[in-house]
C-alpha cells in the first residue's frame, strides 16, 4: 500500500457536497467525512442520511471519521450504508475492542482515532482489530487549524506499532495537513494524509491533491 490522500470536505461547499467530491474523485484515493455532533466535539455537520445519500452520487470510497459520542451505537451504521473506512475515537468508545469488530463485521476498514492529548497504551487492546490508526494533528472539531509539529514523535510511535502488529495497519495523519507539514508526517511513517483546507481552498483541488501526493511520495520512508 503506498501513498493515499484523503480530502476532507469539511471546507467544501457543504450545500452541494457531490458536486465537491467530483472535483477531486479522479484523483483522490478516499473522500474524508468528518461526521460531529456537537457533544464530543464541538462543533456539529452532517451524519448518517446525508452520507447515505452522498454515497449513492459518488465513486471514490469514503473514509468517515466519526468524532460522536456512543460511536458504540452508532459507528456500524456507517459501514452498513457503504463506507469504506470507519474511524472513531477511543476515548468516546466504552468498548473499543468491539465497535472495531463490529465495523468489520459491517463490512468496511476500521479505523481507531486519537486526540493530541491521549496516549498510544490507550489502543493497545483494539489493535488486533484495527486497520487504521489516526493520530489527530490538530485538537478535533473545526477545520483550518494550524498542524501541530510535536505530534510527529506520536506518528513514528503509531509506525512502530502498526509495524510490529500482526495485521496490515495504516497511519493516517488529520489536522493542518497540506504543502508545509505533509513532507514531515510522511517521513515520520503515515501512509495516509486527510487535507481538508489545503485541498478546498486551493483555486483546482484536484492539482493540490497531486502536488501533496508528490510532496508524500518524496518524503516516505525507503
Amino acid at each position: 500500500m503506498g501513498i493515499q490522500i484523503s480530502p476532507s470536505v469539511l471546507n467544501a461547499d457543504l450545500s452541494n457536497l457531490a458536486a465537491e467530491v467530483a472535483r477531486v474523485e479522479s484523483v483522490a484515493d478516499w473522500i474524508h467525512l468528518d461526521v460531529m455532533d456537537n457533544q464530543f466535539v464541538p462543533n456539529l455537520t452532517f451524519g448518517l442520511p446525508v452520507i447515505e445519500a452522498l454515497l449513492r452520487h459518488i465513486t471514490v470510497p469514503a473514509d468517515c471519521h466519526l468524532m460522536i459520542a456512543d460511536p458504540d451505537r452508532w459507528a456500524p451504521g456507517y459501514a452498513e450504508a457503504g463506507a469504506g473506512s470507519v474511524t472513531f475515537h477511543v476515548e468516546a468508545a466504552a468498548n473499543p475492542r468491539m465497535v472495531a469488530k463490529d465495523i468489520r463485521a459491517a463490512g468496511a476498514r476500521a479505523g481507531v482515532a486519537v486526540k493530541p492529548g491521549t496516549s498510544l497504551t490507550e489502543i493497545a487492546d483494539v489493535l488486533p482489530f484495527t486497520d487504521m490508526i489516526l493520530i489527530m494533528t490538530v485538537e478535533p472539531g473545526f477545520g483550518g487549524q494550524a498542524f501541530m509539529a510535536d505530534m510527529l514523535p506520536k506518528v513514528r510511535e503509531a509506525r512502530r506499532i502498526a509495524d510490529a502488529a500482526d495485521v496490515d495497519i495504516w497511519v493516517q495523519v488529520d489536522g493542518g495537513v497540506g504543502p508545509d507539514s505533509i513532507e514531515q508526517c510522511s517521513a515520520a511513517g503515515a501512509d495516509v494524509f486527510v487535507a481538508g483546507s489545503a485541498v478546498y481552498r486551493d483555486p483546482d483541488p484536484a492539482v493540490m491533491v497531486e502536488q501533496l501526493r508528490a510532496l508524500a511520495e518524496n518524503a516516505a520512508r525507503p
